[in-house]
């Protein structure tokens, strides 16, 4: 007995590149929650959502918490870097505004 079955094959294949690329174009949501309960008392409540996307897409959805970062952003490292004067000046009036009352309170009785 022969087989005279053929084999087809799919024209319509998508690679795992082309895969990737649609899914970082049109981006996915993953979301979930997680509730632990006891007789009727919510304990603890995590709501978990995680969104794959690229990002030119986050960036059109306004998603952008990277940016000023100093862990993803370097601009934003040099300017943490950066001494800030104007809290420096504010400390040191502090500063010498505390030093003058000290010896006031020093002297109260105990």
């Amino acid at each position: 007995m022969s087989d005279n079955r053929k084999l087809t094959h799919s024209t319509n294949s998508t690679t795992v590149a082309d895969l990737l690329e649609r899914l970082l174009d049109k981006g996915i949501v993953i979301s979930g929650d997680i509730r632990i309960r006891l007789v009727e008392v919510e304990l603890l409540t995590l709501e978990i959502r995680l969104l794959i996307c690229s990002v030119d897409k986050a960036l059109e959805m306004g998603l952008d918490w990277w940016t000023g970062n100093p862990a993803f952003d370097s601009r934003a490292r040099e300017i943490n870097s950066l001494p800030n004067t104007e809290l420096e000046d504010r400390l040191k009036r502090l500063e010498t505004r505390l030093e003058a009352v000290l010896p006031v309170i020093e002297e109260l009785p105990r």
